[in-house]
């Protein structure tokens, strides 16, 4: 059966519209307080939000809702999601919120839950809480009812963590950093920590007024950031999403980095190091084959997962990985986070770019990604993936590829599309073969 509320990354939607309500909101404050309140202690959860406008709106909503079965509320305002794993962490909580929805325009919001150990939570909670949901909430007597406190040292916090995730010899002093924080969650922090080990810091995307985050800045826009970095002779360019879990790099001739490229960077380093765990990293079906072959050289292995980050690290835990990621700019290093953290990325790029003494176009492209294409073919209704002819079309193109590319076919899991990528050494023929399933999806739509 599908999900009503959770999707691939916790619940998301249009706010004021299906499941991204005040009152919605309340219900899951509700429903995941009663699924945390174990045992005889004082419950406690720590909310965080990114800075789009309606965050306040849930985040009085969420605090209501906790409240009401008895957890007492911590609110840090705007800051990383992150920053809230790792409060929550150290905080003692039972359950962390962070209120957003990441690169997504300002209308949209979204609720993302931790547990206790600062992960996301399993499919198998959220599908508990989704259930909890449905029913009638249990209620805290009057006198158990929770208290709601904001605190004013959570930046400071997250700030001193980052800043450890670098050896303490390691300064910046002489590099030129052009950081654009998409006027997000990260507006003040990710500055503050860079400028703080001694680079010069030009900052993009740090004026958000709730309606502009992710608006013409941020990892997924990234034309301002590269005119800038041109533009002020820097060393390298760093792109923040809206809440901060994701970053992509620009180099000094104003070329977009990947995380496919910037993973390429942090294994090799890791690996020279005898830091790396794992045997390699983990990243996902997206990962251009480029990547997989480069580490090959190194010996090392490119584990895949499904899209999402919480499947990387899910594959991460498994395999006693420290290093996985996505294409898309997600970066989990689990020496120093639970989740996706854009800004100790950044911090470890950074630093690769001090100790190598190579402009960042050198160090940052350490392969050559083989073309990869990604089409979506939206569809009425149906199962078209189950259908024969489109089978049959599949087939032939997988074994046409078979031992020169790949070929990647899944259906999104927030709306009616089907995603096809293929990729190869020849160009032309991944085209012709992506070209050839859309047709066949459309086909038999």
């Amino acid at each position: 059966m599908g999900r009503k509320f959770f999707g691939t990354d916790g619940i998301r939607g249009r706010t004021n519209a299906g499941v991204m309500t005040a009152a919605t909101a309340m219900r899951v404050g509700q429903a995941a307080g009663n699924y945390f309140v174990r045992g005889k202690h004082r419950h406690r959860v720590v909310i965080g939000k990114d800075t789009r406008l309606s965050g306040y709106m849930m985040e009085s909503a969420l605090v209501a809702g906790f409240t009401s079965v008895g957890m007492d509320v911590i609110m840090t305002g705007p800051l990383p999601t992150p920053a809230i794993a790792l409060l929550t962490r150290e905080m003692r909580a039972d359950l962390g919120v962070m209120i957003s929805a990441s690169h997504n325009p300002y209308a949209d919001n979204g609720i993302k839950l931790f547990g206790p150990d600062g992960f996301k939570l399993s499919d198998e909670a959220e599908a508990e809480i989704e259930r909890l949901l449905e029913e009638p909430p249990k209620l805290a007597e009057a006198e158990g009812i929770g208290r709601a406190r904001r605190i004013e040292d959570a930046r400071g916090r997250y700030i001193h963590a980052v800043k450890d995730s670098v050896a303490s010899e390691v300064r910046f002093d002489g590099l030129k950093v052009v950081v654009d924080c998409a006027n997000g969650a990260a507006y003040q922090v990710a500055p503050s920590a860079i400028w703080e080990l001694g680079a010069d810091v030009v900052s993009l995307g740090v004026t958000p007024n709730g309606t502009n985050i992710n608006d013409g800045v941020g990892s997924t826009a990234i034309e301002a950031l590269q005119a800038k970095v041109v533009e002020e002779k820097a060393d390298i360019g760093i792109a923040l999403d809206g809440d901060a879990d994701r970053l992509i790099v620009v180099d000094e001739q104003g070329r977009a980095v990947d995380g496919d490229q910037i993973m390429a960077l942090v294994a090799t380093r890791m690996h020279e190091k005898g830091a790396l765990t794992g045997g390699g990293i983990v990243s996902t079906v997206m990962s251009n084959l480029g990547l997989e072959r480069y580490l090959e050289r190194l010996g090392l292995k490119l584990e895949r997962a499904k899209v999402g980050d919480r499947y990387v690290l899910e594959k991460m835990k498994a395999g006693g990985f420290n290093v996985g990621g996505e294409q898309s700019g997600h970066m989990i290093l689990l020496d120093h986070a639970t989740t996706g953290d854009g800004t100790v990325a950044a911090l470890r790029v950074l630093t690769s770019l001090v100790r190598s003494g190579k402009p960042a176009s050198e160090i940052l492209h350490l392969f050559d990604p083989v073309p990869q294409l990604l089409k979506n073919v939206r569809y009425e209704g149906g199962t078209p993936l189950e259908n024969e002819t489109v089978k049959s079309v599949i087939a032939s193109a997988e074994s046409e590829l078979e031992g020169s590319g790949r070929l990647v076919i899944r259906p999104s899991g927030t709306e009616p599309v089907i995603r096809v990528m293929a990729e190869g050494d020849d160009k032309s023929q991944v085209e012709s073969v992506v070209d050839r399933i859309c047709d066949a999806v459309r086909a038999a739509t």
